[in-house]
């Protein structure tokens, strides 16, 4: 019987020294977790508005550029309307020498449509509207 009680109470004592370690860390992977916790609580809102505020600088930023496409591409739409009666007067004056007159008025009459073109979408775009017929 003693050589029982003394294994039991060897047992025992390896037990409970595997035991109270064990429960010290729990105790600090507790603390910690709990510290941790409260640090997101407090630095989270930031982050989170932080990223919003990013969200909504990218957002105007591809508003400035998607304006800046629509400006060029009226403007190139005009260069190309005046290209385009510039080849006509350069095929009438090299076809016909008669045609030059035409053919200056043609050139005229498409340097006034583009510049009307483009005045009127700028105007537009002064009001706020869009370039695009609304």
């Amino acid at each position: 019987m003693d050589l029982a009680a003394i294994i039991i109470a060897v047992a025992f004592a390896v037990l409970v020294g595997y035991l109270v370690p064990m429960v010290l860390q729990v105790k600090r992977s507790h603390g910690q977790a709990e510290r941790l916790l409260i640090r997101l609580n407090h630095e989270l809102p930031g982050l989170l508005k932080d990223v919003k505020g990013t969200n909504e600088n990218i957002r105007s930023l591809t508003d400035h550029a998607r304006l800046g496409v629509d400006r060029a591409t009226i403007f190139l739409n005009a260069v190309g309307d005046v290209g385009q009666t510039v080849n006509q007067v350069h095929q009438a004056v090299r076809g016909k020498g008669g045609a030059l007159a035409v053919g200056f008025t043609s050139l005229l009459a498409g340097l006034k449509a583009a510049t009307s073109t483009v005045r009127k979408r700028v105007h537009k775009e002064k009001e706020g509207g869009s370039s695009y017929g609304d």
